[in-house]
Order: C-alpha cells, then sequence, then structure tokens
C-alpha cells in the first residue's frame, strides 16, 4: 500500500490482505455510490451521485488504503462526468476533477493521521502491556520476596526460640532499643503488648552486683568505639535468676562516627548449670581419687615401713662409722668422709621415698607439665618392688628409650601405674614360684604412646574385661571396686584410652594410651 502501512489495511470485519480486494473495493464502492444515485434520480435528486462518491472515496481510503482511494476518486470522477453530466466543458469537469482531487488529498491525510495513531495507540498499547507485564513480575516477585522474609523471620524467630538467643539493636544517641526481637520479651519477662520496653527498665532487671560493671563495660566501649562482650546475670519479677551472655557489635556512619550497637543475648543458665555441675564432679572425682591413692598407701604401709627403714638403718650404720673413725686416737678422715657420703645418700633415698609417698596424698588440684613417662613409671616400681619381693615376684621394666614428653597429672599417672602394679601383684600372690610383672612403655599409632602392665597369674574371663571398670565391680575380698574405675577416667581426661586382655596362655595385661602432643 502507497502509505507504507500495509499492515494496517482492513476490510470489515477484518484485515484486508489482497490486493485484488483493495482495489475491487474502490470498483465496488463507486459502483454502489452510481447504482444508489441513478436510484435517486426517479426522485428527482441528481445531486445525490456526489454524496455517495465521496462516501465511496472514503470508505476506500478508510479501509482499502491510498491508492485504492485515489482510483475510487478518479472513476467517481468519470462516472460524474460520464452519466451525470456528459454536456459539461472542460472547465466544469475540471473543477468536479479538483473537489474529488482535494478529497482524495484531504483524505490520504487523514489515512495518514489514522495510521500513524494507530502505530502510536498500537506501540503504546505494547509498552503498557509490557510494563503491565513487568508490574506483575514486580508484584509475584514481591509476594515471593514477603513470603520468603516472612518464612525467614518465622524460621529466625524459631531458632531464637530454640537456642534461648534474642537479637536487639540501640541507637547511641537516644539510648533508644531500635530493635527487639521477640525472644528478649521471654527472657527478660516482658509483655510483648506493651511494646519495646525503655533502656532503663530493661537495666532494672540486670543483678544488682552486675549493674554496675556491664554499665562501665557499655561506657568503656562507647568511648572507645568498639564492641563488647560480657556476662550477667539478670531477676526476673518472680524471682528467677538466668545467666546472659552478651554481644555486641558496633555500626558506624560515613564519617567513623558510633551510631548504634546490633548485637546477640543467649540465655547460658543452663550452661552455667552445667559447668558447675562438672566441677562439682570433678572435685568430687579428684577426692574419690586422693581417697584411693591414700586406700591403696595403707594397702603398702609395711612395705614403705620396710622400704623406709632401709636407708634409715644403712643411714645410722653409716654415721656410727664415722664417728668411730672420727673418735681413734689418730682419726681416719677420709674413711669418716667415705662413710658420711653414704649417709647423705642413704637418707636423700629415704628422703625421695617420703617424698613420692607425701605427693600421693597432695590434695592440690591438678597440674599437668610435661613429663618423661619413663621416669615415673621408673617412680612407681621403686615404690612397689618391696610388696612384689614380698611375694617372691620379680619385676621387669622394657622401657623404650626414645619416648616423648608428654603433657600430664604426675600424681595422677603415677596413681594409675601403682594400681595397675599392684593389681597385678595381687593376681600372682597365691601362685607357687612367685610371677613375673612386666611393664612396657613403646609408641602407638596416630601420635601416641602405650604402657603396658603384664602378670602371669590366672588371667581375664573374656566377660570381666569391661566389667572390672565399672565402679564398685571387684574380685578382691577387700577391694573397693574403684581403682580402674579411677584410673580409666583418668587416663581419658588426659585424652588416652585403658583397657584390659587377657594373656595366653595364662595372665592379664592392662594397656593405655596417651597422646604425646601437649593439650
Amino acid at each position: 500500500m502507497g502509505t507504507g502501512y500495509p499492515n494496517k489495511t482492513r476490510w470489515i470485519p477484518g484485515p484486508v490482505a489482497s490486493r485484488v480486494l483493495r482495489y475491487g473495493l474502490a470498483l465496488a464502492s463507486v459502483a454502489a455510490a452510481l447504482g444508489l444515485a441513478r436510484t435517486f434520480l426517479h426522485f428527482h435528486l441528481p445531486q445525490t451521485f456526489i454524496a455517495f462518491a465521496l462516501s465511496a472515496i472514503a470508505i476506500t481510503f478508510w479501509y482499502g488504503g491510498t491508492k485504492p482511494g485515489i482510483l475510487a476518486a478518479m472513476l467517481a470522477s468519470v462516472v460524474r462526468i460520464y452519466f451525470f453530466e456528459p454536456e459539461l466543458n472542460a472547465v466544469s469537469r475540471g473543477v468536479y476533477y479538483l473537489v474529488f482531487l482535494i478529497f482524495a488529498l484531504l483524505m490520504i491525510r487523514a489515512t495518514r493521521a489514522r495510521n500513524e495513531l494507530e502505530q502510536r495507540v498500537a506501540e503504546r498499547t505494547a509498552e503498557l502491556t509490557r510494563a503491565n507485564e513487568d508490574l506483575k513480575l514486580e508484584i509475584a516477585q514481591r509476594k515471593r520476596t514477603e513470603a520468603e522474609l516472612r518464612d525467614s523471620e518465622a524460621y529466625l524467630a524459631e531458632a531464637q526460640r530454640l537456642t534461648h538467643t534474642a537479637s536487639f539493636a540501640l541507637n547511641i544517641a537516644s539510648r533508644k532499643i531500635v530493635h527487639w526481637s521477640q525472644e528478649h520479651f521471654r527472657l527478660f519477662d516482658f509483655d510483648p503488648e506493651g511494646g519495646v520496653p525503655p533502656l532503663e527498665v530493661v537495666l532494672q532487671r540486670i543483678h544488682p552486683d552486675d549493674r554496675k560493671r556491664v554499665e562501665k563495660i557499655y561506657e568503656t566501649a562507647t568511648r572507645e568505639k568498639m564492641g563488647y562482650e560480657v556476662e550477667y546475670r539478670i531477676i526476673l519479677p518472680n524471682g528467677t535468676m538466668k545467666h546472659i551472655h552478651m554481644l555486641a557489635h558496633p555500626v558506624f556512619s560515613a564519617s567513623r562516627d558510633l551510631v548504634e550497637y546490633v548485637g546477640t543475648l543467649v540465655d547460658v543458665t543452663e550452661r552455667k548449670r552445667a559447668d558447675e555441675e562438672r566441677e562439682r564432679l570433678r572435685q568430687v572425682q579428684a577426692d574419690l581419687a586422693r581417697i584411693s591413692r591414700v586406700t591403696t598407701m595403707g594397702e603398702l604401709t609395711a612395705s614403705l615401713a620396710h622400704e623406709i627403714k632401709q636407708p634409715i638403718a644403712a643411714a645410722v650404720t653409716d654415721a656410727n662409722t664415722c664417728l668411730r673413725w672420727l673418735t681413734r686416737d689418730h682419726p681416719d678422715v677420709e674413711e669418716a668422709r667415705e662413710a658420711a657420703s653414704r649417709m647423705v645418700k642413704d637418707t636423700t633415698r629415704a628422703n625421695d621415698i617420703i617424698s613420692r609417698i607425701r605427693l600421693m596424698f597432695n590434695k592440690e588440684a591438678s597440674q599437668r607439665e610435661l613429663l618423661d613417662i619413663n621416669a615415673v613409671i621408673q617412680e612407681m616400681v621403686g615404690l612397689v618392688h618391696n610388696e612384689a619381693n614380698r611375694s617372691s615376684i620379680s619385676i621387669r621394666t622394657q622401657l623404650a628409650a626414645d619416648m616423648p614428653s608428654i603433657m600430664a597429672d604426675r600424681v595422677q599417672l603415677q596413681q594409675v601405674f601403682m594400681n595397675l602394679m599392684l593389681n597385678g601383684i595381687e593376681a600372682m600372690k597365691d601362685m607357687n614360684g612367685g610371677g613375673e610383672l612386666t611393664i612396657q612403655s613403646r609408641h602407638a599409632e596416630d601420635g601416641q604412646l602405650m604402657v603396658s602392665v603384664s602378670d602371669t597369674g590366672l588371667g581375664l574371663p573374656p566377660q570381666q574385661a569391661d566389667q572390672i571398670f565399672n565402679a564398685f565391680f571387684t574380685t578382691k575380698l577387700h577391694g573397693t571396686g574403684m581403682g580402674l574405675s579411677i584410673s580409666r577416667s583418668i587416663i581419658e581426661s588426659h585424652g588416652g584410652r585403658l583397657w584390659a586382655a587377657d594373656n595366653s596362655p595364662r595372665g592379664a595385661s592392662f594397656h593405655l594410651t596417651l597422646p604425646t602432643n601437649p593439650f
């Protein structure tokens, strides 16, 4: 179509796609105008063709396009002159042609204006459609975001409830709480219906003994523009006391001014109670271990008395010898010096034995230090060897020379080794021909060391391999059943393991592992 808008050409009731139809519209509309005009001639209305022709031209322009419209105008001019004014001269005919031409030009302009308007309307409609779709997408996205936000807030509230954690935000300038989570109301026993309470009211819930300390920490942190962490107690209206752990993070403006604090509060009351229970349990275990040491040392009274008596008796003999050498008519200083030197060695040995015994009775708190495991074993062998000799039991040690140091409590390890050694000696006391107690130290897997205490006694029934570590389980007539249970607790507290195994063909072995890396 000449207008450049072929896609806008339409025919009632739909678009006109065929060029034949568009040009046919020009012929049909002019023919219809001619038919109507000739009909009206019977009513003596000869000028009606002009009206019908202009209508035909307008219809053709509107629905057929520019070129069919021009064709309709030309046909209407020819029909007017040929059928209705054949006797007109050239000037009159020119006037008719001019009228139809002007009308055609007006229709061309109107058609183009119509097409441009439709184009703009179509473009605007498309823009509105796109905007509407975008708006729908945005609304849907907002709804999804709002739903996700609601879900997140619900999950957060539930997580805070389960973990007893509350969140807050405090404006520095106004000292006003600008955010206060729902869990906060529960922790501090405030009614949510009353809204966020003032800071001063919240501070009144803090235990009087903790309030000044908390305020001082807050003031220091505010002055130095830093975060802070503090634990304190709160007292609720019903008298309940809770332990609170608070962590606050500073928020700064673009000019690095401290604007507010955001943070969390955690109810650590149960943790505090658990810590107190663990401390009480640790104290009970320590007391029980000391009682066990005292009991064990009581069983060694005769052996220890003999152990101490030997160096003291030797020291007395050396002292008398020294005096005799010095009181002679011609004192032999060299012999006296040798006797005095032996006396010093014997008294030192007795002192060492007494020191080890006193250490076993020590009631001080556990103290861990770097230890030579072989040295600790040798100390305990020195304490129990006389007890073994009384039953004709030999003690053999196989200690690796390159054992690393370990971080451990000396007294506690001494207690474990002494208990294992005495158990082995006890298991072999009733055997004819004595027995042999073997203590070994060696490297184990995963950077650990292993110590084994083995005897040649009656052995260990398989069903008792784990039972013997239960509290109050004993096979001895006068045993307490606590020695092995306490020993296992001590080794496990050092990050190790203690277990028992039956030897083949006779006897039992107790193995323990300890980590070599310091805690």
